[in-house]
């Protein structure tokens, strides 16, 4: 072959390497020029889409600051220091958790660095209702402007708050008095006065658009000579009979309210709650499950005949906590499906509009103009905080922990003054008595670095011994449930401390019960109708809350509930369906006032456990019962803090290893037996020894 035709042949193939790259490098620039477009349509919308749809998980074992953005409340400031051994067994240092000082209206909050987005928030004031130390007390909060500020303080309950339209009255529902009642706050002077006096709860109240009448829940016990009504219409007249169950009942505010009478909405024997009014004024809308399911429903006011309108119409989740827009055109609620809470909006102005998602969260709220939503992010054991845009994805407000949970959320247009009122400002600045303080008791025998565990009194249980960091928590928490209740409950435990040596369900084996810092309750009420069980599914994980029945029924202990419980029972009944998922819902909501032991558990630094896979045909492994106290300890660091680790080293048994036969290369032939020689029958003779 000549030199040309090699030289010719080179050229061929330097061609096509050529070809190939620039055809590389076509397809490199036109995937980077998409996946820049996409990061320049990204960055046009407003928030974290992803955030916007996350739920946010945590468990017992998880801090709530690794699991959160950076950004705290100004309300806490926690102190946590190592509590030393005292001689006596008192409390001679600062506390496990307390609240500092609030800050003040003129302080600046860590929250306004995460609030630029928050376009709404340079208008009015969001107030809410915050549980700390067992009791709700009213707060107020702007993320540009106001850090989280307390307004009321004292041994009761705030809850439920609503701001008037015009932005200068507050009303909400207390105990102070000993019953729930609705009461008004005025802003500019802090005078608080009493709109209702009955016997029974009156709460979640809602304003009226000309700020002369309120729409508010009321449970109202039946006498028994009376029969429930069977009215469905719920135009009833002023002179119908409550039913035994929350009703919605309307009440105008003048100089002689205490003349008035309430003026019932609805009486249907199904609960009926949480009234919202239009801003046209012609319109409540409120949360129903005359349909089964909590539904979300408007009621007409011009309307006597066909007045109710099912709004929400899903059947396959739990609707609550409507809310209008200031323009009176759409509906916001939160709803409850497959273990995700969501917000969705429906434009009532279109009949033909379908509702949409804005994101996760409970209890929305609207801004004064219109434009953001700020809502509540429930996790099984935190509550936090958080806004959205209504016409954009994604968060405007970073999700932050509050110190408590939540018991009511609104956002008015109006602004505290300047300087606060006497009771306010004493409110703000006061720095809550602890509700407990850890004492250590001494022990010479102890190593430095460890702990022991304190004996209970007066505690009936199999083993009635806790950690000795956390025996003042439980204490604590057991006579404060006592007075709200009305009976000691915590005085019979199922469980506290379970030594190694006692094997429990299986599928337990690192059970917080051999930490010392977990108990279990004792079952038996569930039985006897004093304790309802109630499930709460976090995406694949399913939670419980726990109510105890008060021993009053009157009205002074306790709150009405709105959730219908869960019957473990029900898999006992012959039905396979009820029997594969671990019983059913209860067919109605209980009657009665009861206390939610959950809720004040986590004031006191316990929280719950998802259930194990296997709950739904075993129901020890649901953990419905059980509390514990972390206190951001994984489970192997709180087995350290009893044991050294010598005493964790289990041995594991293993089987001796099977004997596998070799392949041999050529087969071997097997020996022939050989035959046993028989023993003679004829005796030999004896040859005679020779001397």
């Amino acid at each position: 072959m000549s030199p040309s035709t090699h030289a010719s042949g080179d050229k061929r193939k330097l061609a096509k390497r050529r070809s190939r790259r620039r055809r590389l490098l076509l397809w490199i620039l036109l995937f980077s020029t998409l996946g820049l477009a996409v990061l320049t349509l990204n960055g046009r919308l407003g928030g974290d889409p992803y955030l916007a749809q996350a739920q946010i998980r945590t468990t017992v074992t998880t801090s709530p600051r690794d699991s959160t953005p950076t950004t705290t409340p100004a309300v806490l400031n926690p102190t946590k220091t190592i509590p030393q051994a005292s001689p006596t067994g008192t409390a001679s240092q600062q506390p496990v958790q307390t609240d500092s000082t609030l800050n003040t209206p003129t302080q600046s909050s860590p929250a306004q660095v995460q609030a630029s987005l928050f376009t709404d928030a340079t208008i009015g004031t969001i107030f809410l209702s915050i549980s700390e130390g067992g009791y709700s007390h009213l707060f107020a909060y702007n993320p540009q402007s106001l850090p989280l500020t307390r307004l009321t303080n004292g041994a009761w309950d705030d809850i439920t708050p609503s701001a008037s339209p015009d932005g200068t009255r507050l009303a909400f529902a207390s105990n102070r008095n000993g019953q729930w009642d609705i009461y008004l706050m005025a802003l500019e002077s802090g005078e608080i006065t009493q709109i209702t006096d009955s016997p029974g709860y009156d709460g979640a109240p809602s304003w009226s658009p000309d700020n002369q009448w309120l729409v508010y829940e009321s449970y109202v016990t039946l006498p028994s000579d009376v029969p429930q009504s069977t009215q469905s219409s719920g135009a009833a007249s002023s002179g119908a009979v409550p039913t035994d169950n929350l009703d919605i009942y309307i009440l105008q505010i003048s100089a002689s309210s205490e003349e008035n009478t309430p003026l019932p909405l609805t009486v249907h024997p199904a609960a009926e709650y949480a009234p919202a009014w239009s801003p046209g004024g012609r319109q409540i809308a409120f949360v129903s499950n005359r349909g089964g399911e909590e539904e979300i429903w408007l009621a007409d006011l011009d309307r006597i005949d066909d007045r109710f309108q099912n709004v929400s119409q899903n059947p396959r989740s739990a609707d609550k906590n409507p809310a209008w827009s200031p323009d009176g055109n759409s509906l916001v609620w939160a709803s409850t499906q497959d273990g995700y809470e969501s917000i969705f909006i429906r434009d009532l102005s279109q009949p033909s509009n379908q509702k949409r998602l804005v994101g996760n969260g409970s209890q929305p709220v609207w801004s004064p103009r219109g434009n953001t939503l700020v809502t509540s992010l429930l996790t099984p054991n935190h509550t936090y905080l958080t806004g959205y845009q209504v016409n954009a994805p994604g968060i405007s407000l970073s999700p932050f922990p509050l110190p408590g949970s939540l018991s009511g959320l609104t956002w008015g247009s109006g602004e505290l003054p300047a300087s606060l009122p006497l009771d306010m400002a004493e409110a703000a600045v006061l720095t809550p008595t602890p509700s407990w303080l850890v004492a250590l008791t001494p022990a010479a025998d102890m190593p430095g670095a460890r702990q022991r565990v304190v004996p209970l009194e007066n505690i009936e249980a199999p083993y009635p011994y806790i950690h000795d960091l956390v025996d003042e928590s439980f204490n604590s928490l057991r006579e404060n449930l006592a007075v709200k209740i009305g009976w000691d409950f915590l005085s019979t435990l199922e469980n506290a401390f379970v030594p190694l040596t006692s094997p429990l369900f299986p599928g337990m084996i690192e059970d917080w019960l051999y930490t010392g810092r977990a108990f279990s309750l004792n079952p038996g009420p569930v039985n006897a109708g004093w304790m309802l069980v109630v499930r709460e599914d976090y995406g694949a994980s399913s939670y419980w809350r726990i109510y105890l029945r008060t021993r009053f029924q009157d009205g002074t202990q306790g709150l009405p509930l709105r959730t219908l419980p869960w019957n473990f029972n029900a898999r006992y009944s012959g039905d396979p369906r009820y029997y594969e998922q671990g019983g059913t819902y209860a067919q109605s909501i209980p009657t009665g006032y009861w206390v939610d032991l959950t809720s004040l558990a986590s004031d006191y630094g316990w929280e719950r456990l998802p259930s194990l896979i296997t709950w739904h045909s075993a129901m020890p492994a649901s953990r419905f019962n059980e509390f514990v106290y972390a206190d951001d300890l994984t489970w192997d660091s709180a087995m350290s803090e009893l044991y050294p680790p010598s005493a964790l080293y289990t041995p594991t048994h293993m089987a001796a290893p099977t004997l596998t036969p070799t392949k041999t290369r050529w087969p071997t032939s097997t020996p022939t037996s050989t035959r046993t020689p028989r023993a003679s029958q004829i005796p030999k003779s004896t040859t005679t020894p020779t001397p």
